[in-house]
């Protein structure tokens, strides 16, 4: 099991790499995250819905995809609130309990979903979520050291040597363990070094006289990207084009935005209208919370200035949430968002209504446009009908008015014929695609072998 101090300490990546790792030596590997955090997600071959993070170490062990390898997805549509995904469904009765008191109800689903691998599979690799230190959390717990216990499994401590404090973080972790959750700790990675690991020296040394613990990786900072998990890195990404760009609105519910890594450097997040200048084209991304998510487009300023782009002739894509607020009306009769009516940007003849239930599916299509045969996902409430101001590409799936298109199809831009369409129509050149994903999990793997007491490691199994 991979643990961490902290968030965004690359859980996801080590997990990733580790299941690439012992599927390279033929062992029948499965990832495993009890609890997700994240509106970064992915269908799976059945229809059902997981954290992308999984999708992706699925990938890495050479496995199809089950919704037990992550049982409850919790997609954040406020500060305060999350929709809760069990086994792949959206569940309307656990989303209204408050958070201590869904803990009861999810933690036999998880124990279920984690004892069938276990039962399936020659290994698990779990995933942690946040930090193990988080005593506040720990008699709810149902991710982290709760899971090492019921798998007895042995536990890694991951920690972001990138950000400084790294030996303080893994003693004070150290140090908020039980007893009884210490027996399972049995080493600490140190994760995104830069520079000479015998520099390090004594620390790694001096840790493990304090806790009895060795240290068994130093893994680098690898510029070998995985879909992100949560939105976290969005600040970490500045555009580096010097000949026009692609603004994406940093929606305040953002989701699934790791279908956008294709644009690379042409990429930019963009808050205000006066980061939007200057771009060739304008993308509006998913969105957990539709309606509140195109409130904050109106309140600063950048639903006016992308209309504004958008009669000048710049393209506008927008996906799913995206897709809905381009359109001329939203109705929410069911309350899936806290129900209401709200007037979109009206670029496209569309209106939408949220329904109950949710549609989850794999998709394909041919879109007479381009003529180019494509295949995506779809996770979304609306229905959408068309009116007839707006080009129905393909019924429910695309729509197109002049410039502005729209789309319920997630991975549109990861098509590279269609990504090199999409910017055509803004004059900009296709930046170097990236490896394929199967080709970047085997160079990290390689990597992060290289770098970790693989012997120790691969002996805790």
């Amino acid at each position: 099991m991979i643990q961490g101090c902290t968030s965004h300490a690359g859980k996801s990546y080590l997990t990733a790499a580790l299941c690439r790792l012992l599927a390279n030596e033929g062992c029948r590997v499965a990832p495993f995250k009890a609890q997700n955090m994240s509106n970064n997600a992915g269908v799976t071959p059945q229809g059902l819905e997981m954290g992308r993070a999984q999708l992706v170490q699925a990938q890495a062990a050479r496995v199809v995809p089950d919704v037990r390898m992550n049982p409850v997805l919790l997609k954040p549509e406020a500060d305060t609130r999350s929709q809760v995904v069990l086994l792949g469904r959206a569940d309307a009765g656990l989303t209204a309990l408050g958070w201590r008191e869904r803990k009861a109800h999810l933690w036999p689903h998880v124990r279920e979903a984690l004892q069938s691998l276990l039962a399936e599979y020659d290994a698990v690799v779990i995933e942690g979520a946040g930090s193990p230190a988080e005593v506040n959390l720990r008699a709810s717990d149902i991710v982290n050291m709760r899971v090492a216990r019921e798998a007895r499994a042995a536990v890694l401590l991951a920690c972001d040597i990138d950000r400084g404090g790294a030996f303080a973080h893994l003693l004070g972790t150290w140090h908020c363990l039980t007893p009884e959750e210490r027996a399972h700790l049995k080493g600490f990675l140190l994760n995104r070094f830069r520079g000479d690991p015998a520099l390090l020296a004594p620390a790694p040394a001096w840790l493990e006289e304090q806790t009895g613990v060795p240290t068994v990786g130093v893994v680098p900072l690898l510029d070998i990207p995985l879909p992100e998990e949560d939105g976290v890195a969005l600040k970490d990404r500045p555009s580096t084009a010097e000949d026009g760009f692609v603004a994406l609105a940093r929606l305040p519910r953002v989701s699934n935005l790791d279908e956008f890594a294709p644009l690379g450097s042409l990429a930019r997040w963009v808050s205000t209208p006066a980061e939007l200048a200057g771009a060739r084209a304008i993308i509006l991304p998913g969105s957990k919370s539709t309606a509140a998510d195109l409130a904050w487009l109106r309140a600063s300023g950048l639903a006016g200035a992308l209309t504004r782009a958008a009669q000048a002739g710049t393209p506008v894509l927008g996906v799913c949430g995206g897709l809905q607020m381009l359109g001329r009306r939203i109705r929410d009769p069911h309350g899936v968002e806290g129900g209401g009516e709200v007037l979109g940007l009206g670029l496209l003849d569309l209106e939408t209504e949220f329904a109950p239930d949710k549609t989850t599916r794999l998709t394909a299509c041919t879109d007479p446009e381009t003529g180019l045969r494509l295949t995506g996902y779809e996770i979304h409430h609306g229905q959408t009908v068309s009116g007839p101001g707006v080009q129905e590409l393909v019924p429910g799936q695309l729509w197109r008015s002049g410039n502005v298109r729209g789309t319920y199809l997630h991975g549109l831009l990861e098509h590279p014929a269609y990504l090199e369409r999409f910017l055509a129509w803004a004059g900009l050149t296709p930046p170097t695609p990236l490896p394929s994903l199967d080709a970047r999990l085997d160079a990290i793997a390689e990597r992060v072998r290289a770098s970790l007491d693989w012997d120790f490691v691969r002996g805790l199994l």
